[in-house]
Order: C-alpha cells, then sequence, then structure tokens
C-alpha cells in the first residue's frame, strides 16, 4: 500500500511538473511576443522616421555645398572674364551675394599671387585699378605670398583689411594651392577665424573655407592666364544650424564631421534640438568639393516611435505576473518537494560534467605551457604572477633588466608587462635578462572584471648572434669585391689617360670596362641593402614623415640643373625604423626622377592618407615611362626590371629591398598605373599616436 502510494506521489510530481512547463513556456511566449511586436512596430515607424529626416539632411547640405560651390565658381568665371578687373567690377559682380542667403558664410575675398621681386609692380597695379591706398604687406621671404585684393562681407563682422598675406595661414593657404593644382574648387581644414578668437571660448566655431581659380579667357594658342582666386568663408555650425533646422524639423540631432590633414577628424557643427539620449544614427558622406565629410544624424527612438514607450514592458511584465501566478498554483498543487529534488539532481549532475570538462582543460593547457620553448607568464592587476611556465621560469629570476646594449637598464614604465597592465599592447620588445637577450610581447588580460596582463618571452640570443655573424660576412665580403673593382677602375683610368690619340675601338673598350665596374659597384652595394633589410635588427620609434620626405627630395634634386615638379601633401607622424624608411623612400623617389622620358620635366606627388585603425598609406605618384601591366606582378621580386631593355640603369634590387623593408614593419606595397600617365607606389607602415595639430597663430581672417 506504501509503495502504491509512493508510486502515485511521483506520477503527480512529474505531470504537474508537464503542466508548470508548458503554461510557463505559453505564457511566457504569448506576452513576450506580444511585446516585442508592439516594441517593433514603434522601432520600425522611428526608423521610417529617422530614414526620412536623414534623407531631408543629406539632400539639404549637398543642395547648399553645391549652390555655395556654384556660386563660388560663378564669380571665378566672372572675375576671369574681366580683361581689366576694377574694384567696381568686382563690387557689381558680387553685390547679388548679400541678398543670395549664403547661410554662415562670413565674406568673399579676391585674392593673388606675388613672390618677393613682384610685390611693388603687384602694388601699384592694383593701386591703379581702383584699390586705393593698397599696401601690400608680405609676411617672410623666399615664398610666393597670397595678398587680398577685394573683399565683400557676407555679414555684419569685420571685413579682412586689403594687401593681408595670407601665406602664413596654413589651413586656407593650403586649399589655396590645391585649388590651383587641380583647376577645381577646393575646401581647407577646419579651424577658428582670427576674428572669432577673441570671442568667449563657448562663442568660437570651427571654420573653412571653400577656394576655386579664376583663369582668363583662353589665348589663340589655348592657355588660360591664372589670375587669382576667389575665396568664400563659412562658419560651419551657422552653416550646419541654418541648413538643418528645417529639413529636421526638430526630429533629429545633427553632427558635421571633417577629415583634416593628418587623418585627424574634427567635429565642424553639432546641432542638437531631438532630445538627450539618441539611439538610432545614420552615418552620411558628403562630398565638399576636393574633400569628403560625414554627417551624422540621430535620433531617440522612444520620441520618434509615436506612441508610449513603456507600452511593450507593460504588457511583458503584466503578461508574465500572470503566468507566473498560474504556475504558483500549479506548483503547489503538483508538490514543491519532487520538484526541487529533480532540480538538484539535474544541477548536481551538470556541475560534475562541467567540473570534469575543466578538470580537462587545465590539464591539457598545463602539458602545453609546460612543453614549449618560450616563456609565458600570466600576471594580476599587481604584478605578480599567477601562472609562469618552465621555460618562463629559467629566463627570468634578475631583479635588472636592461635594454639590448646589455648596460642601460631598461625604463620601468615601457616594459611590456607594465605596458599591458595600463592596457597597451607590445610586440618584440627586446632586452636582456640574465645575460640572455629575449623578445618579449605582451597584452592586456581582462578576468572577471579585474585587470591583468598576458607576457611570452622568446629566447633570440641565438638568432641575434647569427644575423651579426651574416652582416659582418656580408661587410667582408662586399669589402673583398670593392678592392679588385677599384683597381680595374683605377687602371682603366690610368690606360685612358696614357692613350690620348688611340683609336675610337679602344677608347669605346674602356669605356665598357668603367661602366662595368659601375655596375658592379652598384650590384654590391645593393646586395649588401638586401641582406641588411633582411637581417638587421629594427629599431622603431615616432618618426615626422613630412620632415623625412623633405630630407630625402633636397637630397635626390639639389643638385640638379633643371628642377622636377614635386608636390609634398600633408604627411603625419609614422612609427618606423628611420633608416629603412628612408631607403623605401629614396628609392621610390629616385625611381621617379630616373624613369621619365627623355626631356620631359620630372612630376612627384607624395601624399599620405588613412588605411584603417592604426595604419597610414603612403603614395609615391610620378608621369613617367609607367610600367607594363605584365611586369607588375613582378617588380618587387628580386633582380627583376621591368624596363630591361632600355638605356635605363639598375640592379633588379631597389623595390626588392623596399618590399622587404616594408614586410618587416608589417605593411605591405603595391604599384598601380597613375591616372594620367606613371605609376604610383603605394606602402603601409604603422602610424604613430595621433597628435592634434595646435592652431597656427596666424591671419586667419577668411
Amino acid at each position: 500500500m506504501t509503495g502504491r502510494l509512493g508510486s502515485a506521489v511521483r506520477q503527480v510530481g512529474w505531470a504537474g511538473a508537464l503542466a508548470i512547463a508548458v503554461v510557463l513556456a505559453v505564457g511566457l511566449g504569448a506576452s513576450w511576443q506580444a511585446a516585442h511586436a508592439i516594441r517593433q512596430g514603434q522601432q520600425d515607424r522611428a526608423q521610417a522616421v529617422l530614414d526620412r529626416a536623414a534623407g531631408l539632411s543629406d539632400a539639404s547640405v549637398r543642395s547648399e555645398i553645391h549652390r555655395y560651390l556654384d556660386t563660388l565658381r560663378t564669380v571665378a568665371a566672372a572675375v576671369g572674364a574681366q580683361s581689366d578687373l576694377t574694384a567696381e567690377d568686382f563690387a557689381s559682380t558680387t553685390a547679388p551675394l548679400r541678398e543670395a542667403g549664403l547661410v554662415g558664410a562670413t565674406s568673399l575675398v579676391f585674392l593673388v599671387a606675388a613672390d618677393d621681386s613682384q610685390v611693388a609692380a603687384t602694388q601699384e597695379y592694383w593701386r591703379g585699378q581702383g584699390v586705393a591706398g593698397l599696401e601690400l604687406k608680405p609676411m617672410g621671404t623666399g615664398r610666393e605670398h597670397l595678398f587680398t585684393i577685394f573683399t565683400r562681407p557676407l555679414d555684419d563682422t569685420a571685413v579682412l583689411p586689403a594687401g593681408t598675406d595670407l601665406s602664413q595661414a596654413a589651413e586656407p593657404t593650403a586649399a589655396l594651392w590645391e585649388a590651383r593644382r587641380s583647376g577645381e574648387a577646393a575646401a581647407s581644414d577646419t579651424y577658428v577665424l582670427l576674428r572669432d578668437r577673441k570671442l568667449p571660448a563657448g562663442q568660437q566655431q570651427l571654420s573653412f573655407v571653400l577656394a576655386a581659380p579664376s583663369y582668363g579667357d583662353p589665348t589663340p594658342d589655348g592657355r588660360r592666364d591664372f589670375k587669382g582666386w576667389v575665396v568664400l568663408g563659412l562658419r560651419g555650425q551657422d552653416f550646419l544650424g541654418g541648413v538643418l533646422t528645417r529639413a529636421t524639423q526638430g526630429q533629429a540631432d545633427a553632427e558635421l564631421w571633417a577629415q583634416n590633414g593628418g587623418g585627424v577628424e574634427a567635429r565642424v557643427a553639432r546641432l542638437h534640438q531631438a532630445g538627450t539620449h539618441p539611439d538610432l544614427h545614420r552615418d552620411l558622406h558628403v562630398a565638399i568639393a576636393n574633400r569628403e565629410w560625414r554627417l551624422v544624424v540621430s535620433a531617440d527612438a522612444a520620441r520618434l516611435g509615436g506612441s508610449t514607450p513603456a507600452l511593450p514592458l507593460v504588457v511583458g511584465l503584466g503578461g508574465t505576473l500572470l503566468t507566473l501566478l498560474v504556475c504558483a498554483m500549479l506548483w503547489a498543487l503538483a508538490g514543491a518537494r519532487g520538484r526541487a529534488e529533480a532540480k538538484v539532481v539535474t544541477a548536481t549532475a551538470g556541475l560534475r560534467a562541467a567540473r570534469r570538462i575543466a578538470d580537462h582543460q587545465v590539464a591539457l593547457l598545463n602539458g602545453i605551457l609546460e612543453r614549449i620553448s618560450d616563456g609565458v607568464g600570466v600576471v594580476d592587476g599587481e604584478g605578480h604572477f599567477l601562472v609562469h611556465n618552465p621555460a618562463a621560469q629559467a629566463m627570468l629570476g634578475a631583479e635588472e633588466v636592461y635594454l639590448p646594449d646589455g648596460v642601460t637598464p631598461f625604463p620601468n614604465h615601457e616594459q611590456p608587462m607594465v605596458r599591458a597592465l595600463a592596457g597597451q599592447s607590445t610586440d618584440r620588445v627586446e632586452m636582456v635578462i640574465n645575460g640572455v637577450l629575449l623578445s618579449v610581447s605582451g597584452r592586456p588580460l581582462d578576468h572577471d572584471g579585474q585587470r591583468g596582463a598576458i607576457v611570452v618571452f622568446h629566447d633570440i640570443t641565438e638568432a641575434r648572434e647569427r644575423e651579426a655573424d651574416l652582416a659582418a660576412f656580408a661587410g667582408i665580403v662586399a669589402h673583398d669585391l670593392k678592392n679588385p673593382l677599384t683597381v680595374i677602375g683605377a687602371h682603366t683610368e690610368m690606360a685612358r689617360d696614357a692613350l690620348p690619340d688611340e683609336p675610337e675601338q679602344a677608347l669605346e673598350s674602356l669605356e665598357r670596362v668603367g661602366s662595368g665596374v659601375v655596375r658592379m659597384r652598384r650590384l654590391i652595394d645593393d646586395l649588401l641593402a638586401y641582406v641588411t633589410a633582411r637581417d638587421a635588427a629594427l629599431k622603431p620609434g615616432e618618426v615626422d614623415l613630412a620632415g623625412l620626405v623633405a630630407d630625402v627630395v633636397a637630397e635626390r634634386v639639389g643638385h640638379l640643373r633643371v628642377q622636377p615638379d614635386v608636390y609634398i601633401g600633408a604627411l603625419p607622424h609614422v612609427e618606423a625604423d628611420p633608416a629603412m624608411l628612408r631607403h623605401v623612400l629614396d628609392n621610390l623617389v629616385g625611381n621617379a626622377l630616373k624613369y621619365v622620358r627623355p626631356g620631359r620635366v620630372p612630376k612627384i606627388d607624395i601624399s599620405a592618407h588613412t588605411a584603417g585603425p592604426g595604419w597610414v598609406r603612403v603614395e609615391v605618384a610620378d608621369r613617367g615611362i609607367g610600367i607594363p601591366d605584365a611586369d607588375k606582378a613582378h617588380v618587387f621580386e628580386s633582380f627583376h626590371r621591368a624596363h630591361a631593355g632600355q638605356s635605363y640603369g639598375g640592379t633588379g634590387l631597389g623595390l626588392a629591398i623596399c618590399r622587404r623593408i616594408v614586410d618587416r614593419h608589417g605593411g605591405t606595397i603595391a604599384v598601380t598605373d597613375n591616372p594620367g600617365g606613371g605609376s604610383r607606389f603605394s606602402f603601409t607602415i604603422p602610424a604613430a599616436v595621433p597628435v592634434v595639430p595646435a592652431a597656427v597663430d596666424a591671419h586667419e581672417y577668411v
């Protein structure tokens, strides 16, 4: 009788558990499905409203920018069409702009260029064109100055005095030269106008200028004389607020971001009107002349949904409470004890299985750590080792850590473990511990909300010894090969001097011997550089790319009788070995100067752009003879020459050395055709920590 009663109780328990599971699943599913449907409907309505606001914002900004650029080009064309431009002509041409509704515009300025020798003549000419009392005030010497001639104010602020030299103002000057170089309108980097810097910090705005070149009518031979620039200044906050207030109708916020030189992004303006917690965003890219800016439109979904935000939560919680009430009633009826016992059994079995898996993983991990030759250590936030394998124990133990020279103590704050605990990753940092040269890498490690670090130690003592032996061997071989070449070259010169009236064939043979000696020396130098690029230790550090490029270009072109056309864009700081990076730039600039058709002046453009987080892409473009498509895949291979059958010297190792150096920095190198002729070489290099440029204390009036 007792056994039958116990069996019946157990049966009732299973039935009750099944009933509770069914009620719970159905009740919760229905409740939260209804809540999700309501919330999804609100989200869909909010997304649709934001899409409309974003579309209107994008269209408004684009149309206004196009209108400003069209106005600027029209004025530039009208100014250029005047064969004898006067102050009265400029005033009548720009008079309608006061009523054109150019929101945020400060002034329209006409500028001309003049070097030191042209200042007096330029001043006299424009005085004769109606600018009474004009006094040109050049800033500095040895450069081409940019003088303001005519100004049309477009707001109530003070205008730029005529005769001011803007060549010292970095942002507008860069836009002017880009406009002249490209022949198209150009936009400057953002900056605070000098006139606005007298205002309180809260009232200052980031601004920018649009510049368009002005050319005269074509001459009979098709040329168009450059007359100057027409420049329009814009205040970012006034522009964005005036354009988007009507477009968004108070339903969305907006931010306008500009990509300035060196890959630094700056927020130009912000329109805040649609709530304090925006959770919906749209990123739009807007072309501003030669630049692409980013327009971010955001809004609070709760304000756009058109219904009560708490309604889905109320429905879900109400259904959940009702379901739980029913389950509680079933629980009491089915018997709490049997249900609790079943849960305990299930939970215990799960814990045992998890324990077995964890023990197996720990044993496997310990076995791996004990057998690998590299040292591995895990430290907590206080720097105490939690785990360190036998290899790490053998390598460590000394209190003193030295730089690779084995003498200078290693700075504590630069050690990989310290930097990893501070949240910074490091790779292959060399240090000496216990007389052993180690390559150490560190990574931050977060576990259960606690900060720690993992550090890997690799013994590179033997590798460095082999590298030193190989470098010494390469140097000895290069020296021993050059000695007989020097003797051959000297005797060739002596033979040429001793045979003043010999037949032409003998002189030609001597010339060939001398040329062979030069080529052999070049080959030995390139082979030595090739070996060094592969095996020499990297010494990375922060490099000013702009200064390095300027130094390389000056060294390459300083002695040339005909100076090439070299354009150097804004270049950032990078993290690289200075000597090896210089070798790459010197090779690429040297090739751009060498591989040019006879009679043509070399033209080189050097620029840099961001290439993803932490990387910079450097481009060296030329107008030379180019590289055939069949050779593009092989030009970076050793001893490959794309123009072997032509009269261009070279060993075929220069680009192979470049690729080896770039590879060792973790980057890539490639070559493509340059639009308009020539080649465009590009390579990636790690970026240094970004530094926001300081404001330029120059005459930034525009």
